[in-house]
């Protein structure tokens, strides 16, 4: 009896940690799979686009210092916006109150790298980045877009956006090496898991809609504008 009771808790004990093990190693080896061949690190490989939508993050460290995942994402908008493979950027990110407001900031930072106001738009309800893909989609009027963030997490944005609509493309932020990077890429195990749920059960929706704002641009193709 005893023998029993022992092997009964050693399944207990092991066997849950083990299913949560495999689900979250199903749903990354998903997520890769979706997004395998969408994901791009130099702009001359991406098709031309109207906009490019950069996922927001706080520009500061809880310590203080600049976050480089902020630099890096802004770095790589405006490189899309001065190589001309995007002529539009929508900032996507998080203003639930006054005194924080990453879609501002982005705004700023990518001014401060050449990139014209005309040239931004705003999205102050980007809390999460499925928030962010939809609200590309039923606010801002975009059939299709380049995310650009980090690799690990573009390969999730890209995921959630052509499950939800979306056709969406990845530009790859340059990444931030160990050991600043190790903590976002845990927490994206996780994340990968809920954006399953998100489109598969859980039927999610963005915490705020609102009236549409559709970018608008000139009628001017990109295939049309004149040669440098």
């Amino acid at each position: 009896m005893a023998k029993k009771i022992l092997r009964a808790l050693l399944i207990a004990i092991i066997v849950p940690p083990l299913l949560v093990a495999l689900f979250i190693g199903l749903c990354s080896a998903w997520i890769t799979a979706e997004s395998w061949g969408k994901l791009h690190d130099d702009p001359a490989t991406l098709p031309q686009s109207d906009v490019a939508l950069v996922l927001g993050t706080s520009d500061r460290l809880p310590g203080g210092g600049p976050n480089l995942f902020f630099q890096h994402r802004m770095e790589a908008a405006a490189r899309l916006y001065e190589e001309g493979a995007v002529r539009h950027i929508l900032v996507s990110g998080d203003n639930r109150t006054p005194y924080y407001n990453e879609p501002r900031r982005m705004q700023r930072a990518l001014n401060a790298l050449g990139v014209p106001d005309e040239a931004i738009t705003l999205d102050y309800a980007g809390l999460r980045t499925l928030d962010s893909v939809v609200r590309a989609r039923a606010i801002f009027g975009q059939e299709s877009v380049v995310i650009v963030t980090q690799r690990f997490h573009n390969r999730r944005a890209v995921f959630l956006a052509n499950r939800l609509g979306l056709d969406a493309i990845g530009f790859n932020a340059e990444p931030v090496r160990f050991p600043n990077g190790i903590r976002p890429r845990l927490r994206e195990l996780l994340a990968r898991c809920k954006a399953v749920l998100d489109v598969t059960i859980l039927d999610t929706q963005p915490r705020h809609l609102g009236d549409a704002e559709p970018i608008t641009l000139d009628a001017l193709s990109l295939d049309d504008l004149p040669a440098e």
